[in-house]
């Protein structure tokens, strides 16, 4: 189904926009929430208004907004967790975790569904974006730790993390060079087997024109 948007939605566009969309997302999320309306072509005739009506909010809650994205950019948040020998989490850090740790730490007041991050379930450091506006995202750094263990403990494991990332890439490089080669070779081999038969059979000829 096709909707136009009357306000800014994440991920899908601005308002004013046409977009074409699943008809579950249209009827059961869009629509009741006010974010959108069917595109028919009466509603389609006020795009320019609702798009200049969505500029000026916009610009109205990033002016109202600017103030708490200097607050959390760089804003630095740290789990103290349970968790296994590899690493993983028993349970996970999950985005409603990461409002309250927010709110604790500055005060603000932010949604779950602001936070672009799925549960954490492995030690770490991560940068979350939390969405104020379709404009401000500013990211976080989320430092998972182990319990009775200092937080740059999950510094340590993001260099080995990226060391081991490094490594596999060089092996893979290495592996797809190896492949490239031996596909050169054996076309090589393929060449030289046929040009092998071409003169076998070229002999053949003159042999049996010789006996003729």
């Amino acid at each position: 189904m096709k909707v136009m948007l009357l306000k800014d939605v994440h991920r899908l566009g601005q308002a004013g926009e046409v977009k074409k969309v699943a008809d579950g997302y249209g009827r059961n999320y869009l629509i009741p929430q006010g974010l959108a309306v069917l595109a028919a072509p009466g509603v389609l005739k006020q795009a320019d208004r609702i798009r200049e009506n969505a500029t000026r909010e916009r610009v109205r809650l990033n002016q109202e907004f600017g103030a708490v994205a200097e607050q959390l950019t760089g804003l630095e948040l740290t789990f103290a967790v349970k968790a296994g020998e590899t690493g993983r989490l028993y349970g996970s850090v999950t985005t409603p975790m990461i409002t309250e740790a927010i709110e604790m730490t500055t005060g603000v007041k932010i949604e779950h569904r602001q936070v672009g991050n799925q549960p954490i379930k492995m030690l770490g450091v991560y940068s979350v974006s939390v969405r104020l506006t379709l404009d401000l995202v500013p990211e976080v750094t989320v430092i998972v730790h182990r319990e009775g263990e200092l937080p740059e403990t999950a510094y340590a494991l993001e260099e080995e993390a990226i060391v081991e990332a490094e490594v596999v890439g060089d092996f893979a490089d290495l592996k797809a060079k190896l492949e490239v080669e031996e596909a050169e070779l054996e076309a090589q081999a393929k060449q030289a087997e046929a040009m092998a038969d071409e003169q076998i059979d070229e002999g053949s000829e003159e042999v049996t024109a010789g006996e003729a």
